[in-house]
């Protein structure tokens, strides 16, 4: 196949939630026939709810500036499915992915074919399998994976990892993993291995003692950042941190959040926690290429500024974690500033306590869809709500949202997009295509 037919291989299995499977049987199962790719290099597996995809892209940033060749698998993608999967930061090319998409639905059809499958794998499972195996043939010496939900039944979780880390834990994708925090956890402590390290970043306590119980069941080293880690002489600079880190006895002076938010410095704190972790058990990490890979890592979608008169910063935050978190650099780092917010949603998101964290804080609300089988409409967003924004407006097409709301903003005001990762993609890839009018 090509890679168009790659893509439409992967379109014709439906959207990535449909027929997701929580079983690990498939994605074994094929792996094993390809030859087992992912036992031929280093992992570490990074769970939670909000933050890992963050987490993820700094810790292989700082593996990259030690020297290894390092592959990233992340989810989801804002613009292309290439986005994804990665290797020293550079997204696998359209041949390359076909060669390994090929060589993964060849094994799929003849495993069907002699009835070792039932049927294909998911979306997501197609895309791991795809990962790994490139990994491999990349000759890639250490692999970063982010769980794609959960983490006990999740198609990454098929790793004997050097290391795993849990970011955080709160509420989403309830219909799958539980309405309690508790619940929640048992699911992103089944990443956590046998004798190996994990690096807690959870603050909730219920959910802590989780993790900890999973810990001890299985003789793991655990380090919660909580007790191990004492960020200090926090410094802010338009938004981004520096700031000091003390792990057990070492020390770390100087380090540069590369991504907006004071929240970030929670997320930078695990990545160079598992950095340090990593070192510690015999990875090659030269202790500069720690606050070098921190200070260079990239992840789109974050807070990320597009524009500066008006300010326009689009933010993939999709569950209520996200936007409280959110709604506190709004108030810490841009007081004063009229706000106007572009917001769409998913309808299986929390949508109620997600716009009550960030709607009271906005002069103007411009409610839109982007093109998704999962998308709420802007009617069934206002249906959610306990009360309508004082001030809001309708349209269906996303760039002409934040056209208008670019246009009803003087210089000094922001315009923040957020709500959905696809409503982020869908204004990045306008602005790619030199179609977004601002």
């Amino acid at each position: 196949m090509n890679y168009n037919e790659c893509l439409k291989y992967l379109t014709d299995l439906g959207q990535e939630l449909h027929g997701r499977k929580f079983s690990l049987e498939t994605i074994s199962g094929i792996l094993s026939e390809l030859g087992s790719p992912q036992e031929q290099y280093g992992t570490a597996i990074v769970a939670g709810t909000n933050g890992k995809g963050s987490t993820c892209a700094m810790l292989a940033s700082i593996l990259q500036h030690a020297g290894h060749s390092t592959g990233l698998f992340t989810s989801p993608h804002l613009m292309r499915v290439n986005e994804r999967i990665r290797v020293n930061g550079r997204e696998i090319s359209d041949e390359e992915f076909a060669v390994a998409f090929s060589e993964v639905a060849a094994v799929v059809e003849r495993m069907v074919g002699a009835k070792k499958l039932a049927k294909p794998p998911s979306f997501f499972e197609f895309l791991a399998a795809t990962a790994f195996l490139y990994f491999a043939q990349a000759k890639t010496n250490f692999v970063v994976l982010e769980v794609g939900m959960g983490g006990r039944l999740d198609a990454t979780n098929v790793v004997d990892p050097r290391l795993a880390l849990i970011t955080n834990i709160d509420f989403d994708h309830m219909e799958f993993l539980g309405s309690t925090l508790a619940a929640i956890a048992r699911e992103k402590a089944g990443i956590v291995k046998p004798h190996r390290p994990v690096i807690s970043g959870v603050e909730d306590g219920e959910a802590a003692a989780v993790i900890r119980h999973r810990a001890e069941e299985v003789g793991a080293d655990l380090f919660e950042l909580k007790t191990l880690a004492a960020p200090s002489k926090l410094r802010a600079d338009q938004g981004r941190y520096t700031f000091d880190l003390g792990l057990g006895q070492d020390r770390f002076a100087g380090l540069t959040c590369p991504l907006l938010g004071k929240f970030q410095v929670k997320n930078s704190t695990a990545a160079v926690a598992a950095a340090w972790r990593l070192r510690a058990g015999g990875l090659e990490i030269p202790r500069r290429s720690i606050p070098q890979g921190l200070r260079a890592a990239i992840w789109p979608g974050r807070l990320e500024p597009i524009l500066h008169k008006p300010l326009v910063i689009l933010d993939g935050g999709h569950n209520s974690g996200a936007a409280r978190e959110l709604a506190v650099f709004l108030k810490e780092e841009l007081p004063g500033r009229r706000l106007r917010v572009v917001y769409a949603s998913m309808r299986d998101k929390a949508i109620r306590e997600i716009c009550q964290s960030v709607f009271p804080l906005a002069e103007e609300v411009y409610l839109t869809q982007p093109d998704h089988p999962r998308a709420a409409t802007p009617e069934q967003i206002l249906a959610a709500l306990d009360f309508p924004p004082s001030r809001f407006h309708i349209n269906d097409q996303p760039t002409v949202a934040l056209e208008l709301a670019c246009r009803a903003s003087s210089p000094e005001d922001v315009v923040l997009v957020f709500g959905s990762l696809f409503l982020v993609g869908a204004i990045k890839m306008a602005q790619r295509d030199g179609k977004l009018k601002l």
